[in-house]
């Protein structure tokens, strides 16, 4: 008899900071794959308000409930080359609006140039959430009643550690 094909999936982000939206792609994702990857994708160019290790703390604290999601970071590499690296055959992504589309759709075809035996599925989030992007909750910490709104817009474990990280300073 065969062993069963695990159903591995990777959905990237640099997650920094993890928000609402991003709980709602892994609670979904996880669903329907046997394993998903949350990978944190690290670009040298790009200045990260967190360390790897501070997003990948916090990541593990909200997917806690998700015992086949594991957590894990790749740097200087296409997306669709960590996820053979690591045997999945799945990639997930987020539509949140028309713009989002257009790219992810030229993403895709690139990726499939590169791999083509891993399949992109893409998710679309609620309305409610469709907006809500780490860019968009570290512009909201500083201003009179933050604290207030931002706690809307990321899971506990990210706002008491944005939170503190405010008080700190």
């Amino acid at each position: 008899m065969q062993a069963p094909i695990l159903r591995r999936a990777v959905y990237a982000g640099s997650f920094d900071p993890p928000t609402n939206g991003h709980l709602w792609m892994i609670a979904q994702a996880q669903q329907l794959f046997d394993e998903l990857i949350v990978a944190i994708g690290v670009n040298a160019e790009k200045k990260s308000t967190y360390t790897v290790a501070e997003r990948r703390q916090m990541l593990q604290e909200i997917t806690a409930p998700f015992a086949n999601v594991r957590i894990d970071a790749f740097e200087n590499d296409f997306l669709v080359n960590y996820a053979d690296s690591v045997s999945a055959r799945f990639i997930v992504r987020g539509i949140r609006s028309g713009a989002d589309y257009e790219y992810e759709r030229a993403v895709r075809y690139i990726n499939a140039d590169l791999q083509p035996e891993i399949r992109t599925v893409f998710l679309m989030p609620p309305r409610e959430i469709a907006e809500i992007s780490s860019t968009m909750v570290k512009g909201l910490v500083g201003y009179k009643g933050w604290r207030q709104v931002l706690s809307r817009y990321v899971p506990d474990a990210v706002y008491r550690k944005m939170l503190a990280d405010k008080e700190e300073n």
